[in-house]
């Protein structure tokens, strides 16, 4: 059987970018390019970082992805729950967590958002609602669900956003979640960051159903497929999916289609794809799109844009630098944040 690469949406030109009035606001244009610029120079650096064996374990980047989590954050409440699996450097800070805080959590640093004990593929943070990343594949699917559950039993209108990989998708607690998750109208959207690869193995050569949106409709759910290199075209499904929960009328799908540029890991010597399908997919860097958005509407003069260019970097050093200078944690940190009292405020006395 022949092997489909992924195909990649058609390049915004500028003709079409500067067709008509945008979408959205200059701000959210100007937020969205800030963000996703952020996120792609902090994973650079990262992997800078990991090649210079300044940290260790797995570490995993987002690079090309990350119309994907600033198109969901535009979208959702601060109140609302995020988790995702292993790939998590770039979720939390479109939720607007501190890059100083993750790059000490690389560094295995106390200051760290997991105190330096989670490390690239556990990042956490309460106060920003990020439910962390996972390292278990699919694990994240099913206690998304049972947040969600948490959030209708106090009775908020918050959802939870489960993302997952094209891969994930293949374990067997995917189908137990989403029937449940039907059957109890719980207000979660699943997520599928789905850049064509699991590890290094295609959508087409593990499933026959290759259109991922489709898994959802046989739990009735609400599935769709997102141009996933557009963060106009998550914000409007992600908008469309939380009216859904927060009324009440349970969860969605969403087969959100994109691209890491990368490998799946910095282990990875990428050879199951070739050099033309990555730069059909480069010509649709959601980074440049947005850029050609602000230049062509003028909202931005070039020494504004070099500005914003000049606080990532400045942004991304300072991590580095806070990184480095922040202290291991001490050996009998080892027996600390094992377990916590149990403390049960919302459960019902009968």
């Amino acid at each position: 059987m022949a092997i489909k690469a992924p195909k990649a949406p058609a390049k915004t030109t500028k003709k079409s970018a500067s067709a008509g009035k945008p979408k959205f606001s200059k701000e959210t244009y100007i937020k969205w390019y800030k963000d996703m610029l952020l996120i792609r120079k902090f994973e650079e650096k990262a992997g800078q970082l990991y090649i210079q064996q300044k940290f260790g374990g797995f570490c995993h980047l987002y690079i090309g992805q990350e119309a994907v989590v600033v198109g969901t954050a535009s979208a959702c409440r601060p109140t609302d729950k995020h988790m995702t699996a292993y790939r998590d450097h770039a979720h939390p800070m479109a939720l607007g967590i501190d890059p100083r805080v993750l790059m000490a959590e690389l560094y295995g640093r106390t200051t760290g958002c997991s105190k330096g004990k989670g490390g690239s593929m556990h990042f956490f943070d309460k106060e920003k609602n990020f439910m962390g990343g996972h390292g278990i594949v699919g694990a994240q699917i099913a206690m998304g669900a049972g947040v969600a559950f948490a959030e209708k039993y106090k009775g908020t209108e918050n959802v939870a956003f489960v993302s997952m990989g094209d891969g994930a998708v293949r374990q067997g607690a995917l189908h137990e979640t989403f029937n449940m998750a039907m059957l109890w109208k719980l207000p979660v959207i699943f997520i599928i960051e789905n850049n064509g690869y699991a590890m290094g193995t295609s959508v087409e050569r593990t499933t026959n159903v290759v259109d991922l949106s489709k898994i959802g409709l046989s739990y009735e759910m609400p599935s769709k497929a997102v141009d996933g290199m557009s963060p106009e075209s998550v914000h409007e499904a992600i908008e469309e999916a939380c009216e859904r929960a927060r009324r009440g009328d349970g969860p969605t799908l969403l087969d959100i289609r994109t691209y890491r540029y990368k490998g799946h890991s910095m282990s990875d010597p990428q050879k199951y794809r070739t050099k033309e399908e990555l730069a059909e997919w480069m010509a649709v860097d959601p980074i440049e799109h947005c850029l050609r958005v602000i230049e062509e509407n003028k909202w931005l003069k070039a020494k504004e844009i070099e500005a914003i260019s000049e606080w990532v970097k400045k942004e991304v050093e300072d991590s580095v630098e806070f990184a480095e200078n922040s202290p291991y944690p001490e050996a009998k940190e080892l027996y600390e944040d094992v377990y916590k009292e149990p403390n049960y405020p919302y459960i019902k006395e009968y």
